[in-house]
C-alpha cells in the first residue's frame, strides 16, 4: 500500500471516527485505535498518541459549535478539567510501563462500557429540584437552549462527578481515548446534567485532557507526524460535521448502530490483546 493511499483511508476512517465522536460525546478514539491496530497494524502505543492528537481536534471542532449555541456549560467544564487532567498526567505515565496486550483488553473493556453507555436511558432534561451548596457556590448551575427557549437546570453530586471524572483522566491517557463515556456518565448520571449540555461539554473538555496526556507520549517518541496529520485533518471536519447534526436529527438509531460496532471491535480487541497479536 502506497503513502498516499494509506493517508487517504485513514483520512477517511479519521473523518467517520470525528463524525461519530461528536455526535456521542464518546471523542473519535473508540474508532481510531482499532482502525489502526487492526486493520493497518499499527503498534498500539503509536495509535493511542495519534488518537490522542486527534481527540484535540475533535474537541475543538465541535466545541467551539456547541458554545456557539450556548448549550455547553464552560464553567462545570473548566471547574472538572481539573481533576481530568491530573488523572490523565497519571493515566499516561502508567502508560508507559504498561504491557500491549494488557493495554489493548482493557481498551476492548473500555469499548464494550461504552457501547452501553450509548443505549441506555438518557437524563434528557436535568434536574431543578436540586440544591447543592457547592454548585451554587461555584456557579454550575446555568441553562440551555430546547426549541428557541432557555430551560433552566441545576446541578447536584458535585463530589462525585469530580471523583469519576479523574478516573476519566486516568483512563484517557492510559488508553488515548477521550473516556466521554465516564464523562457524560458522571455529568449525567451523578451530577444530573441534561444530556446534550453532557454531551457537548464532554466534548469541550477531551481536548484539554488529551492535551495532558498527549505531552508524555510526544516526550516518548510515540506520536508519528506521518499517522497524526490524517487524522487531525479528517477528525476536525468530521467533528464540525457532527456539531451541526446533532442539532437537527434524532440520534438514537445512530447510537444503537455506534454500539453494535464498537462492540465488535472491542471483542476483537480482546482477542488480540488475550492471544499477544497486537
Amino acid at each position: 500500500m502506497s503513502i498516499l493511499v494509506f493517508s487517504l483511508i485513514l483520512l477517511a476512517g479519521a473523518f467517520m471516527a470525528g463524525l461519530l465522536g461528536s455526535l456521542t460525546g464518546l471523542g473519535g478514539g473508540v474508532v481510531l485505535i482499532p482502525l489502526l491496530t487492526l486493520v493497518f497494524h499499527v503498534d498500539i502505543r503509536y495509535a493511542v498518541g495519534a488518537s490522542l492528537v486527534a481527540s484535540i481536534a475533535n474537541s475543538s471542532g465541535a466545541a467551539a459549535a456547541y458554545i456557539k449555541e450556548g448549550i455547553t456549560n464552560v464553567r462545570i467544564g473548566m471547574f472538572l478539567e481539573i481533576a481530568t487532567t491530573t488523572g490523565a498526567i497519571i493515566g499516561a505515565l502508567l502508560a508507559i510501563y504498561t504491557p500491549t496486550s494488557l493495554v489493548a483488553i482493557l481498551f476492548g473493556i473500555v469499548l464494550l462500557f461504552s457501547a452501553a453507555m450509548t443505549i441506555r436511558k438518557k437524563n434528557e432534561h436535568g434536574d431543578n429540584t436540586s440544591n447543592s451548596k457547592l454548585a451554587e457556590v461555584l456557579k454550575l448551575n446555568n441553562s440551555y437552549p430546547v426549541n428557541g427557549e432557555m430551560v433552566p437546570y441545576k446541578v447536584r453530586g458535585v463530589g462525585g462527578g469530580y471523583a469519576l471524572m479523574t478516573l476519566a483522566g486516568i483512563v484517557s491517557g492510559l488508553l488515548g481515548i477521550g473516556s466521554g463515556a465516564l464523562k457524560v456518565l458522571a455529568m449525567d448520571n451523578v451530577m444530573r446534567i441534561p444530556f446534550k449540555v453532557s454531551t457537548t461539554t464532554s466534548n469541550f473538555m477531551i481536548g484539554v485532557t488529551a492535551a495532558a496526556s498527549a505531552v508524555v507520549y510526544l516526550q516518548r517518541g510515540y506520536i508519528d507526524p506521518g499517522i497524526a496529520m490524517p487524522v487531525v485533518l479528517g477528525v476536525l471536519a468530521g467533528a464540525f460535521g457532527g456539531s451541526k447534526l446533532l442539532m437537527k436529527m434524532d440520534v438514537k438509531k445512530l447510537r444503537l448502530l455506534f454500539s453494535v460496532v464498537i462492540s465488535a471491535l472491542a471483542i476483537q480487541m480482546i482477542y488480540n490483546g488475550i492471544t499477544g497479536k497486537l
